[in-house]
C-alpha cells in the first residue's frame, strides 16, 4: 500500500536516500518532486527527526546564488528582523497567504488572457507569423499587377511615352 508522505532519509555523509524508488537521489531531484507537487519529508537516517525545511532552505540558498535572485537583501533583512519579534508567528501564515493570492492572481490571468486570445501563446504567433504572410504575399502580387500594367505602356520608347520638345 502506498504512503501519503513520500520519505527521503538523509544520512551523515548529507546523502539524500529515496525510500519509494529505493536510490539515492540529488539535491536537484528533490526540487524536482517539489515541481511535481509530490508530498515528502526528509528524515535524519539515524535520529528521525524532520529535515525537510532545512533541505527546502538549502534548495532555495542554492538557486538564490544562481541566475537571477528573487530574494533581494532588503527582504532577506525584513524576515530576519521578524525572529523574535512577537509579531514572528503571524509572518509564515502571512506569506503563505500572499503567495497562494499572487498564484491564484496569476492563474485568474492566464485564464482570462487565454479566454480573450482563444488560444495558447504559440497558436497566436503561428497566426500571426500566417497573416503576416498572407499580407506580404498579397503586397508582392499588387506590386507585380501594378508593373505588368506600367510595362505595356513603356514599351514604347522613350520615357513613358511623353514627347520630346525643342
Amino acid at each position: 500500500m502506498a504512503q501519503n508522505k513520500r520519505t527521503i532519509k538523509k544520512y551523515p555523509n548529507r546523502r539524500l536516500y529515496d525510500t519509494e524508488i529505493s536510490s539515492y537521489i540529488t539535491l536537484e531531484e528533490v526540487r524536482q518532486l517539489v515541481l511535481d507537487n509530490e508530498d515528502f519529508e526528509v528524515r535524519d537516517a539515524k535520529t528521525g527527526e524532520d529535515l525537510t525545511r532545512s533541505v527546502l532552505l538549502q534548495i532555495i540558498s542554492e538557486h538564490e546564488e544562481k541566475g537571477q535572485p528573487m530574494l533581494s537583501p532588503q527582504l532577506l533583512s525584513q524576515i530576519i528582523r521578524f525572529y523574535g519579534d512577537s509579531l514572528q508567528g503571524f509572518m509564515g501564515p502571512y506569506l503563505e497567504r500572499s503567495l497562494q493570492v499572487f498564484l491564484d492572481q496569476q492563474q485568474q490571468f492566464r485564464t482570462q488572457l487565454n479566454s480573450l486570445m482563444g488560444q495558447t501563446p504559440w497558436a497566436m504567433v503561428n497566426e500571426l507569423t500566417e497573416r503576416n504572410m498572407d499580407a506580404w504575399k498579397t503586397m508582392q502580387r499588387g506590386l507585380l499587377d501594378a508593373a505588368a500594367q506600367i510595362t505595356p505602356q513603356g514599351q514604347g520608347g522613350g520615357r513613358g511615352g511623353h514627347k520630346k520638345t525643342g
